[in-house]
């Protein structure tokens, strides 16, 4: 992909009215564009109090233009920031202004995108600039914030510089057979692949765990009518967001609310409840029922505790569709048989006893609910790298190559296989930095940006 040479505008700030305002322009020589708005450019990274003019030489507004030439700016261009009054009819006038004078609308993350094609960033801190604004916690903001400062980026370089220098090794040999390559044997080879893939799942547990701070965990509560769902939901937002009757089939449609636990982004989805029915209201709220468990993370199926396993129908309205999903049963109403809450571990499967209605055992469950995703509260946050799905996917990709170059180390007679799957593992690794990116990739990232970043 290749950087445009034109000059590029937008409102940096978001919608609405505030005290400040800001319009970002960035390109090459942007003299003339600051000699028609400003009288000419200020003098670099020093604010200066100007008034911004029209083309007639009519007042628009006043505020503070900052001017950083290349190469030290965001974008690595020549940039130009006009601080002005943050209202919706200046700031559009003042962008106009811009346009009428050769800039053109910048697209959505632009400005970031040249600062990656200028090499003032990669593509991992790209993505953490993105990240760092949609960041929903303050433990995602920090986590976005060591992404950006290349925390990430240099555990995915380390890794391919330790594969680089193995497959340089393992190819001069291949290449020159007749020389001795000092200290490479199968158990030399075999115990660098040893180091690479130790790297490599440290690496992995760490972006795993950012991803979960990135993304959020999507928990789907289900079950028959009236055992509890939307009270369950209204204790883990401590707030009455879903009405609570003692009419089974009350909620009738899909309820979702995000809330933090441990920093970590939960998205909790009330469902419709799980029975045979003629209503064909309730018919469509079980049909979404059912799309929520396919798409959720976790299912959390609750159970009438006053009434036991004795006839809850929900178990075979589930064994209707296929559910490969984590899961954690839940025996509510304990308060109804004057119980404690305590929790039950048999064979992989938990089931947590607890009462939606007085709140007692909601501790454990929240605690369940981040183990079940792999999210451990006693693990410290530092060192997390704010990772993205297709980050994972190519740490992944890599793991494969590297247990099958582990397997091709064991002879000598298979080490061009080894290179080959230590080239794909290499590969793999880079595309998260960005230095083998297709431009479609590319540009499918930068468009999830807002506009003026």
């Amino acid at each position: 992909m290749q950087i445009k040479p034109d000059i590029i505008a937008a409102i940096a700030t978001p919608p609405g009215r505030g005290g400040v305002g800001i319009v970002r322009i960035s390109g090459k020589n942007l003299t003339s564009l600051a000699q028609t708005i400003l009288g000419g450019l200020p003098e670099p990274r020093k604010a200066r109090l100007s008034r911004f003019l029209d083309t007639g030489g009519q007042i628009i507004d006043q505020g503070i233009a900052l001017y950083f030439p290349a190469p030290h700016s965001y974008t690595g261009e020549d940039v130009l920031e006009l601080q002005g009054h943050g209202g919706p009819a200046i700031m559009n006038l003042l962008l106009s202004q811009c346009l009428a004078c050769g800039a053109r609308l910048a697209e959505p993350g632009e400005f970031t995108l040249r600062a990656y094609l200028n090499n003032k960033i990669d593509l991992l801190q790209a993505e953490s600039v993105s990240n760092l604004i949609q960041a929903s916690t303050s433990e995602a903001v920090r986590c976005a914030v060591r992404s950006l400062q290349g925390v990430f980026s240099h555990a995915i370089n380390e890794l391919v510089q330790s594969l680089t220098t193995l497959r340089m090794l393992i190819e001069a040999t291949l290449d020159f057979p007749e020389e001795e390559i000092e200290g490479l044997y199968d158990t030399e080879i075999r115990a660098r692949l040893g180091t690479i893939s130790e790297q490599l799942a440290r690496v992995m547990s760490s972006a795993v765990r950012g991803n979960l701070l990135q993304e959020g965990i999507s928990v789907v509560l289900i079950g028959e009518p009236n055992v509890g769902k939307s009270s369950l939901l209204n204790q883990l937002v401590e707030d009455d967001v879903a009405i609570v009757t003692e009419i089974p089939g009350t909620t009738r449609d899909s309820i979702q609310k995000t809330i933090a636990i441990a920093g970590v982004p939960i998205h909790v989805i009330d469902t419709a409840g799980l029975r045979e029915t003629t209503d064909i209201v309730e018919q469509k709220g079980i049909e979404r029922t059912q799309a929520a468990v396919r798409n959720a993370d976790i299912r959390i199926h609750l159970i009438d505790g006053s009434r036991r396993l004795a006839d809850d129908t929900s178990q075979s309205a589930l064994a209707a569709f296929s559910i490969d999903k984590p899961h954690i049963t839940v025996i509510n109403k304990i308060d109804l048989l004057d119980a404690q809450p305590r929790m039950v571990v048999s064979d992989n499967h938990v089931e947590i006893h607890l009462s939606a209605r007085t709140g007692a055992g909601i501790d454990m469950l929240r605690e369940q609910i981040l183990k079940t995703a792999g999210w451990q509260t006693n693990q410290t946050e530092e060192g997390l790298f704010m990772a993205r799905q297709r980050h994972l996917e190519s740490l992944h990709t890599a793991q494969q190559h590297i247990n099958a170059a582990w397997t091709y180390s064991e002879n000598e007679s298979n080490w061009e296989l080894l290179a080959e799957e230590l080239r794909i593992a290499q590969e793999a690794l880079s595309s998260i930095t960005g230095r083998f990116t297709a431009d479609d990739l590319l540009g499918k990232i930068f468009s999830e940006f807002c506009i003026g970043k």
